[in-house]
């Protein structure tokens, strides 16, 4: 592909298989697209990237930037800086990997560091559980990611058709299956990490010093070997899980203990359940697969759903089940259609039985028991103080929308390097100050209130249960707003409460586009970006993130919010107060939803 070129979905190179006696598998030479034949033909991740990151100009071509999404990085340009016949205002936003959140505070330093000198001076954490950095000019990004590396740190992988930051709950608990799914989501996040696009990474970033190289534990090391054998093996030597065409698209894995569902699990391409014996050893996995948030509107071949139930697996076989289940994936998933590539669509073509007769007869070959019954799932925040463990506390300190800037920022870098505190971010999008001592905590606790940054009755439930995506004006698939107007949207909608005076809260999110990057599907109340200032409105969800919503209106203006809703909610409060927002409407017919909504929106 030459440098500039667009890609263009649909298009088909044809190659013969490399090696026989392998899987059906795109990366040993199936039928591909244009853009899977680029990526095979990118000496792993990293051509052009290299030339380009040498040369004087202030913005990567289209085929780095493809490429710079595996290396944690997306180029970007602000919208509110266009001028008619200038450039534009280019500008790379950075993610990080950090399995389950966890953020030391040697990293976080680094970053608040980078991020006031080279970025918007701002952090933003992520659904995943990851910080974000806006704002770095393409000439600065090999400090900015050299920097992480040194700093402990990686954006290896957080982006890009490739296993994505791997989620746990983000509570430091030391008792109880916690321990064991923070060190199972680290090793899924080591097991999955490129092994040759790693080199490339460091080559790029760090000059080839290898010895930033991810060390995999011993168990670990030894289930990477399975990747060189059977239909695991991807055909490449150099790359034996993934090839040279990594995945078809995004892969997401999430790890919980029973009754946590602070990572939205059934959100995920994989999620497990872990359970453990009397001393926290693991036992075994509730397996659920095929889930997933993003769809284009206009378009009923795309869509939201949430993952399915698998069943039970053992603890030994955990890791090559995980691996498994990616193979399968890489294999089947749609190379040629992006908008029809994730796990989610093999599955609902297919079937769940189809996937598990793959999975036991070709790839996993081992047994897949009944699931296990499990608690029911709660969201939890972990917002305010908890003991972390005998002696040691953790802070959970709510961030609107993620965003970390200006004094409370300071604060908390002041709190971090003076105490030496690491963070773990929520997929809630806040963050936790962890490993507290006792005798830490008074004063902790002193400055976060007399900062503001911690309220006594940990925050409005509308403001911590509520996310949105950044959107406006840099995400360049942005419609229309969302982080920046969500406070008041927020406010809105807590003073309609307050004038119907219902008391009981609802869980909403917004983005805006259809992509889903704050999960907006399985809120009760959703606004989904679909014109400016219009949203589609999804109804229906749950407190408990356990049911897909279902979208009743595709282009209401946000004027218009308060209006349309207000018989909806006055029907709740008549009828059903108490169950949930999400259950009532989940009692109503469409029809009558429909006509609730009418109602409210002809209103003088």
């Amino acid at each position: 592909m030459a440098n500039g070129e667009a890609v263009t979905e649909g298009e088909t190179i044809s190659h013969q298989a490399s090696a026989k006696g392998i899987s059906p598998c795109i990366a040993s030479g199936a039928e591909r697209s244009k853009f899977e034949q680029f990526k095979a033909d990118s000496c792993y991740l990293a051509t052009p990237l290299t030339g380009e990151l040498k040369n004087s100009a202030e913005h990567f071509t289209n085929d780095s930037v493809q490429l710079l999404k595996f290396h944690g990085s997306y180029q970007q340009d602000n919208r509110e800086n266009r001028k008619k016949g200038e450039d534009k205002d280019w500008q790379m936003m950075l993610r990080l990997r950090s399995p389950g959140g966890r953020i030391p505070a040697e990293l976080y330093i680094a970053l608040d560091d980078l991020s006031n000198r080279l970025g918007n001076k701002t952090l933003r954490a992520t659904t995943r559980q990851a910080f974000q950095m806006h704002g770095i000019r393409k000439g600065n990004l090999k400090e900015v990611i050299s920097t992480i590396i040194k700093s402990m740190g990686s954006t290896l992988a957080a982006c890009g058709d490739i296993t994505r930051n791997v989620m746990a709950p983000a509570a430091p608990y030391e008792y109880g299956a916690y321990p064991a799914a923070r060190l199972l989501a680290n090793e899924i996040a080591d097991l999955l990490s490129p092994k040759a696009a790693e080199n490339s990474y460091l080559d790029l970033w760090m000059d080839g010093d290898l010895k930033y190289q991810i060390r995999p534990s011993k168990k670990v090391r030894k289930a990477r070997d399975i990747q060189h054998k059977g239909n695991i093996y991807s055909g490449d030597s150099n790359e034996p899980l993934y090839g040279t065409t990594y995945m078809p698209r995004k892969f997401k894995c999430a790890v919980t203990v029973p009754g946590d569902n602070s990572v939205d699990l059934l959100t995920n391409d994989i999620g497990l359940v872990v359970f453990t014996n009397s001393s926290g050893s693991l036992k075994g996995c509730n397996v659920y697969i095929g889930g997933g948030m993003g769809r284009t509107h206009n378009n009923e071949t795309t869509f939201a759903r949430i993952a399915e139930p698998l069943g039970f697996v053992d603890a030994n076989n955990i890791l090559n089940l995980v691996q498994s289940i990616l193979a399968i994936q890489r294999d089947y998933g749609d190379r040629k259609n992006r908008k029809h590539s994730r796990m989610k669509y093999l599955i609902q073509d297919r079937g769940i039985d189809w996937f598990k007769d793959k999975l036991i007869n070709k790839y996993f070959n081992e047994t897949i028991k009944p699931m296990r019954a499990e608690p029911k799932m709660k969201l939890e925040d972990y917002l305010g103080w908890h003991k972390q463990s005998p002696g040691k506390w953790f802070v959970g300190i709510p961030l609107m929308s993620g965003r970390l800037k200006g004094n409370p920022k300071e604060i908390l870098r002041k709190i971090i390097e003076t105490h030496k505190v690491d963070i773990r971010i929520t997929p809630n999008q806040d963050i936790l100050l962890c490993n507290i001592g006792n005798h830490q905590r008074k004063t902790i606790k002193d400055i976060l209130i007399e900062s503001g940054l911690l309220q006594s009755d940990n925050g409005n439930y509308l403001k911590k249960h509520s996310i949105a995506c950044p959107a406006l004006p840099l995400c360049g698939l942005a419609i229309t707003e969302a982080e920046r107007s969500f406070p008041s949207i927020l406010k809105r909608i807590e003073e309609q409460l307050n004038k119907l005076e219902i008391k009981n809260k609802i869980l909403i999110r917004m983005t805006g586009c259809p992509n889903g990057c704050a999960r907006p599907y399985m809120a009760e109340l959703a606004l989904v970006g679909s014109g400016v200032n219009q949203y589609q409105l999804w109804l229906g969800g749950t407190p408990n993130l356990q049911r897909l919503a279902k979208p009743y209106l595709q282009k209401m203006h946000i004027d218009e919010l308060e209006k349309t809703i207000e018989p909806l909610l006055l029907n709740w409060k008549e009828k059903n107060m108490r169950i949930s927002f999400g259950d009532h409407i989940n009692t109503l017919s469409d029809q009558q939803i429909i006509s609730l909504l009418s109602a409210g929106s002809q209103e003088p």
